[in-house]
């Protein structure tokens, strides 16, 4: 069995903000009328309008998101992590019972938006992604810093949803 390539931290810039075009179309195209929770942000660049509903290093308790209880929070919920290190964040997504995550106890739709590169042919992608979740490939290619598209194809999956895979043009 072959082992994956090593990713290469510390080389780029970790904390880009999901640009806000991009999240009112995902709003508009699933039916998301607010973020409820940014899953790793921190208060500059998080989703979120709540003051403290968001897990980064500089929340005043949960500096951690990977180590906190993600079946207690209600809504639609955004995730994009640091490329840098993706299958811990994936495999937190994959662990929940999407079937039963997808309503909460009051019957309330609650999902996970989870921003990533494409990467179709890793193992993480593989383990937790395939046939766990809805992949919808945006295009055109995002600019994350509002210069250049960002060089990789990115996959919004989408736990919570029937599993499928599909493209989207996002922006006309």
């Amino acid at each position: 069995m072959s082992t994956m390539p090593l990713q290469k931290p510390g080389r780029s810039k970790q904390d880009y903000q999901t640009p806000r075009d991009f999240l009112d179309a995902v709003k508009n195209k699933f039916g998301v009328k607010a973020w409820a929770w940014d899953l790793a942000a921190d208060g500059s660049n998080r989703v979120t309008f709540e003051r403290n509903n968001y897990f980064g290093p500089d929340h005043p308790r949960f500096r951690d998101a990977l180590v906190q209880d993600w079946t207690k929070l209600r809504g639609d919920l955004w995730l994009n992590p640091p490329y840098a290190d993706i299958e811990p964040w994936a495999e937190k997504c994959a662990e929940l019972d999407c079937d039963s995550f997808s309503v909460d106890s009051i019957g309330l739709p609650r999902r996970i938006f989870f921003l990533v590169p494409a990467s179709v042919g890793s193992n993480w992608w593989a383990d937790h992604v395939h046939g766990k979740a809805r992949i919808v490939f945006p295009r055109p290619r995002l600019s994350f810093d509002g210069i250049a598209p960002y060089p990789k194809d990115l996959g919004l999956i989408v736990f919570g949803e029937k599993p499928g895979y599909e493209t989207w043009r996002w922006r006309s």
